[in-house]
C-alpha cells in the first residue's frame, strides 16, 4: 500500500499536479483499482480532487455490469464523481486492441476536460512495460518503439491534458497486493487469456522467459526501456533542432548529409509527416527508401509514402507532393 501511494504522489510531485484535479481510468482490474486506492488516499490530502471514469468498450456480453461495478469500487473508496462511459470500437487495420485503445483515450481525453481534470492516471504496470518491449523486439522496431511507455505524455495534441502512469516501476503481484488488503472484488479480463492477441501471446512469453532464465527478465527489459528513452529523446531532440534549421522544402541534399543517421532518418520521417504521410503506416522500410534519395540516388523515381504522398529527388533537393493527380 505504501509503496503504490507512494508512487502516485511522486508523480504528481514531479509534474505539478498536487492540488489538481486528476481522472483515474479504473477497468474494475487489479492495477486500475490499486490505483483508483492510492490515488483517493494521497490526492485530497495535498488539496486536489479525484474523480474517475469507467471506459465500457462493449466488446464482451455483460460489458455494462462489469463498468457498473467497477465504478461501485470506485465510489466505495471515497471518488465522488464517478463517469461510465460507454463507447463505440472502430474498426482499424491494426485490430481490436488499436482500436479500442484509440475509443479509449479519445473518451479519457474528452471527459477529464468536461470535468476539468489536469491529468488523466492509468494502471500499466512494470510488466505491462516489458510486455512493450517484447512485443517491439518480435517487430523489429527502433529505438522509440523498445523505450516503452513514458510515465507522463500529453493525451491531448494541445497539452490541455496528461496521461501519467505512476506504476511503471511497480509490478503487477503489488497492485493485486493492495487489491487484497483493500478487500476488493478484482474483476478478471477474460481477453487476457485469449491468444488471438498480442499482448496476451508476449505475456505467456515473458512467464516462460522468467522460468527458463531465472526472475528478473522483467525487471531488465523494463530497465532497457528506461534507458533506451532517454538516447530517444536525446536524438529526437537534436533532430527537433536540425528540423528548423533545415527550413521548408525543398531539402537540400547537402543539408541532410551532413547529419548521422540517426538524425538524419528522424529528420526525413517528420518531412514526410510535415507533408502529408500517415505517421501509423510509416514504417523503417519507407525511410529506408527515402534514406536512399539522399545516399544512393542514381536517378530512381520517387517514393510512394502512405497519406498518400510522394517524395522526389530533384538534382540536389528533396520534394514531397501529392500522389493524387489533381
Amino acid at each position: 500500500m505504501a509503496a503504490v501511494r507512494s508512487a502516485v504522489r511522486a508523480v504528481l510531485t514531479g509534474h505539478d499536479l498536487l492540488g489538481q484535479r486528476v481522472m483515474v481510468a479504473c477497468s474494475g482490474g487489479a492495477d486500475s483499482l490499486a490505483l483508483a486506492v492510492a490515488a483517493q488516499f494521497v490526492v485530497p490530502r495535498h488539496g486536489g480532487t479525484a474523480c474517475a471514469a469507467i471506459i465500457d468498450h462493449q466488446l464482451q456480453q455483460g460489458s455494462d455490469d462489469v463498468a457498473q461495478a467497477a465504478a461501485g469500487h470506485c465510489a466505495a473508496l471515497g471518488i465522488d464523481l464517478v463517469n461510465v462511459i460507454a463507447v463505440r470500437v472502430p474498426t482499424t487495420a491494426s485490430g481490436v486492441e488499436d482500436g479500442a485503445r484509440q475509443a479509449r483515450y479519445a473518451a479519457l481525453s474528452d471527459a477529464a476536460v468536461a470535468l476539468g481534470a489536469q491529468a488523466v492516471l492509468v494502471g500499466h504496470t512494470r510488466n505491462d512495460q516489458a510486455e512493450q518491449v517484447l512485443l517491439g523486439l518480435a517487430r523489429g522496431s527502433g529505438a522509440r518503439s523498445l523505450a516503452g511507455m513514458p510515465s507522463v505524455r500529453p493525451l491531448r495534441g494541445d497539452g490541455r491534458v496528461l496521461l501519467v502512469r505512476p506504476f511503471l516501476d511497480i509490478g503487477r503481484d503489488v497492485t493485486e497486493q493492495v487489491c487484497l488488503e483493500a478487500h476488493l472484488d478484482v474483476w478478471s479480463d477474460p481477453h487476457n487469456n485469449d491468444a488471438r492477441f498480442s499482448r496476451v501471446r508476449a505475456r505467456k512469453l515473458l512467464g516462460q522467459m522468467e522460468a527458463d532464465l531465472g526472475p528478473g527478465v522483467t525487471h531488465a527489459l523494463a530497465r532497457s526501456a528506461d534507458l533506451l528513452r532517454v538516447d530517444a529523446d536525446t536524438l529526437d531532440q537534436l533532430s527537433d533542432a536540425a528540423y528548423v534549421d533545415m527550413g521548408p522544402m525543398p531539402w537540400p541534399v547537402e543539408g541532410l548529409l551532413v547529419h548521422p543517421t540517426g538524425i538524419r532518418t528522424r529528420l526525413l520521417r517528420a518531412m514526410a509527416i510535415a507533408g502529408g504521410a500517415d505517421a501509423g503506416s510509416l514504417s523503417s522500410v519507407h525511410l529506408r527508401s527515402l534514406d536512399d534519395l539522399v545516399l544512393r540516388w542514381h536517378g530512381q523515381g520517387p517514393v510512394d509514402l502512405p497519406g498518400p504522398v510522394r517524395a522526389h529527388r530533384e538534382d540536389d533537393r528533396i520534394w514531397l507532393r501529392s500522389s493524387i493527380p489533381s
